[in-house]
């Protein structure tokens, strides 16, 4: 009888130590739970917020069309007409420090006005008007600014010039990469300024990056009387934790 007895504290024992260790665990357990939830829900509060920079940016590079005509009743006189502007606007380029600057004659156009008919006394005076492009492709922003001023003297010179819309010198910036860095960075700066002030009136702090999208950039003139002069944008979409 002795024996059964101890048999069964030693059972008994061993179930109480048994709960307890299991009520333990499931006490640890909740613990680590509570915790592990508790930084879940922290993680998972974030705000998203767009970021902007904005720069101004010399041009680099220019494409400058030079455009004029030449007139003549004979084809031949009219290709050597036009050779001899092509050469006068080349003298114009050398005249002005842009005679290392590429330029490329485009072929010339050539309009013969007496195969519309029309009576003698309505036809021009000569049968044929051609017109040929000098295109002007150089890194002298100013220089090139300053011969655009000085084309009077091609006048002088005899040589016919064309304005027109479609010969606007392009002016281009072509250091997109080397800014991007810094530009990328100031918007991300941006961003994060914004949330700042979004998590303040939240009672919060703005954590790290949860996730950031970069946006397109954009190249645009400041102005329609200042070409040379570039506006680089870009917006940027950034997510960041909040922190109590």
């Amino acid at each position: 009888m002795e024996s059964n007895s101890q048999t069964r504290s030693f059972g008994n024992a061993g179930l109480i130590t048994a709960a307890l260790a299991l009520a333990a665990s499931i006490v640890i357990a909740s613990i680590v739970l509570g915790d592990a939830l508790g930084q879940f829900k922290s993680y998972d509060r974030y705000v998203s917020v767009k970021g902007l920079a904005e720069r101004e940016f010399p041009a680099d590079s220019v494409i400058w069309p030079i455009s004029f005509t030449v007139t003549g009743n004979e084809l031949p006189a009219l290709q050597k007409k036009i050779e001899e502007s092509e050469q006068a606007v080349r003298a114009f380029l050398a005249a002005n420090n842009l005679g290392d600057a590429q330029a490329t004659r485009s072929t010339p156009r050539i309009t013969d006005h007496y195969a519309y008919g029309g009576s003698p006394e309505q036809r021009p005076p000569h049968r044929y008007s051609a017109e040929a492009v000098l295109t002007v492709r150089s890194n002298k922003i100013q220089m090139v600014k300053e011969a655009m001023t000085a084309t009077g003297a091609l006048l002088e010179k005899g040589v016919m010039l064309v304005y027109s819309y479609d010969y606007q010198p392009k002016f281009d910036f072509t250091r997109l990469n080397d800014v991007k860095p810094e530009m990328i960075a100031a918007a991300t700066k941006n961003a994060r300024e914004a949330a700042t002030k979004f998590a303040a009136d939240s009672g919060s702090k703005v954590g790290s990056i949860r996730q950031a999208r970069q946006g397109v950039f954009s190249i645009e003139q400041r102005d329609p009387y200042s070409p040379e002069i570039k506006v680089l944008r870009v917006v940027t979409s950034v997510d960041f934790f909040l922190e109590q």
